[in-house]
Formats: C-alpha cells, sequence, structure tokens
C-alpha cells in the first residue's frame, strides 16, 4: 500500500463495503469484543447487511463468541467469510485454532489487517464492524491509515482506569482524523439477582461524563449481566434475546444510535459530487 507525500497514506475504500466501524478501547478487560459481536448481530438483526472483522489478533474471541468451528474456504483466490446470525465473518482464531500465542512485529499484523480488509470477499456490506484489539498500537494505526472508516465506537467501563485509557483512545481516533461515533460504557451496573437493586460495582456516570467533557456522544449504558457472559460463551450473543432480556433490548438500541450517527455523519458531509462527461 503506498503512501502520498507528507506520509500519508491512500485510503482506498473496500468494494462492496458501505460503512466501516472500529469498535476499540483505550485498554483490555472492558468487554469490547463482547460488544463489537453483539453490535454486529443487532445490526443484522434490523435488517442491515454486516460483516465483522477480528482484527484483535493477539486474542481472537470472535469465533467462540459467535459458536464458529469451521474454517474459511479459498475461491479463485479471495477468503470465503463464515456466516452465522446473519453476519459474515472473518477471524485469526479460524486460521490459528489452537492454544499457540501469535508472536508477530508491526509488518505481519499490517499484512494480516490488509488481508483480512482487501483479500475477503465480504460481498455487499451496510456495515463491516472491526473488533480492534486494545489500546494504541500497530494493529490500530494499520487500520486507519489505510482504510476509509467511517467513524469509531470507544468502549469503558465506568472505572477511573478504564476511563483514563478511553480518553487516550479518543485523542487517537481525533489525532488520525477518525470521527469518533461516541462512548459506550460496558459493566455499568449489575442487578442483583435476589432483591432487583442496582448495584455499582465499577463507580457509575462515569462514561456519560467522560464523553461530555470530550463534546462526543453517549452511547448508552449496558449492565454487568451474567448471561451476557453466557451468550458469549456459548456462541449465542445476548441480542438474539430480543423480547425477553433487557440487555437485548440495550444491545438493539445501542445498534440503532450507532446508525444515527452514522447517518448523521453523512449529513454533515453532504451528497458526493459526481463528475460526468
Amino acid at each position: 500500500m503506498g503512501s502520498k507525500p507528507g506520509g500519508e497514506f491512500s485510503k482506498l475504500p473496500i468494494p462492496g463495503v458501505q460503512h466501516l466501524i472500529a469498535v476499540g478501547s483505550g485498554k483490555g478487560g472492558v468487554g469490547k469484543t463482547t460488544v463489537a459481536v453483539n453490535l454486529a448481530v443487532a445490526l443484522a438483526k434490523l435488517g442491515r447487511r454486516t460483516g465483522l472483522m477480528d482484527a484483535d489478533v493477539y486474542g481472537p474471541n470472535v469465533p467462540r463468541m459467535l459458536g464458529i468451528q469451521d474454517m474459511p474456504q479459498v475461491v479463485g483466490e479471495r477468503i470465503q467469510p463464515l456466516e452465522k446470525h446473519g453476519v459474515r465473518v472473518m477471524s485469526m482464531g479460524f486460521l490459528n485454532p489452537t492454544d499457540r500465542p501469535l508472536i508477530w512485529r508491526g509488518p505481519m499484523l499490517h499484512g494480516v489487517v490488509q488481508q483480512f480488509l482487501r483479500n475477503v470477499d465480504w460481498g455487499e456490506l451496510d456495515y463491516l464492524v472491526v473488533d480492534l484489539p486494545p489500546g494504541t498500537g500497530d494493529v490500530q494505526l494499520s487500520l486507519i491509515q489505510t482504510a476509509p472508516l467511517t467513524g469509531a465506537v470507544v468502549v469503558t467501563t465506568p472505572s477511573d482506569v478504564s476511563l483514563e485509557d478511553a480518553r487516550k483512545a479518543v485523542h487517537m481516533f481525533r489525532q488520525v482524523r477518525v470521527e469518533v461515533l461516541g462512548i459506550v460504557e460496558n459493566m455499568s451496573y449489575l442487578v442483583c439477582p435476589h432483591c432487583g437493586e442496582r448495584v455499582d460495582v465499577f463507580s457509575t456516570g462515569g462514561g456519560r461524563r467522560t464523553a461530555e467533557e470530550m463534546g462526543v456522544p453517549f452511547l448508552g449504558e449496558l449492565a454487568l449481566d451474567p448471561q451476557v457472559r453466557v451468550g458469549g460463551d456459548t456462541g449465542e450473543p445476548i441480542v438474539l434475546m430480543d423480547g425477553r432480556h433487557p440487555q437485548a433490548e440495550a444491545y438493539l438500541a445501542l445498534a440503532r444510535r450507532v446508525m444515527a450517527r452514522v447517518a448523521e455523519i453523512g449529513a454533515q458531509q453532504g451528497p458526493a459530487i459526481e463528475i460526468t462527461d
């Protein structure tokens, strides 16, 4: 992939993909992949053609969370994504299914990101959700520098430590001119299964305050719920329980807010100008 004068990389569109949405976090352990998986399935349930690219090459948990054990096929030098719950999926976990760790440096990471973006037969998609590794390292920069991201969702918990790192993630996206769609606060609270009382395990309100301070939208609160963990472990994401579980409805609401933000950005940019002979 070539670069332009001044060190800027050329951002070539991905054929067939209308909107590329990154899901990132400043640190690990905030449930970023859980959010990415449920967001993708929620978009599919809302009738949008959706793909999910697992770019967390060091900890590719998407196959387990979607209950996929197959290997992708190659047709005419194009990798065919696997599909589950209406979402087309590609993950390093399909190619390295053992417990053997990947010990890769920057150029190798750049290569696999480009393979997943350019050599996977994604087809026609309204949204391609990209689950980034935690932090602000090589994979994030490779994606941001070479792909036209519509925007990014930053995942945090209400704790001060997590919020500090979430602010770094917001700053990173801003520095590379990627629109921040908003901050979502995961593990926001726990509903006691015995008394029904709300318990603020990791403090409360930090995500909303941080979003307001940084001038980005707040996309909502997601509870710390055992059923969410069960869904991830069994390959049946919680959002599939729409109408039967409050957290399923919370993820559908998140998907609608993301769609609204994408539409808002499109309206701000205005219609594309088409030049004809």
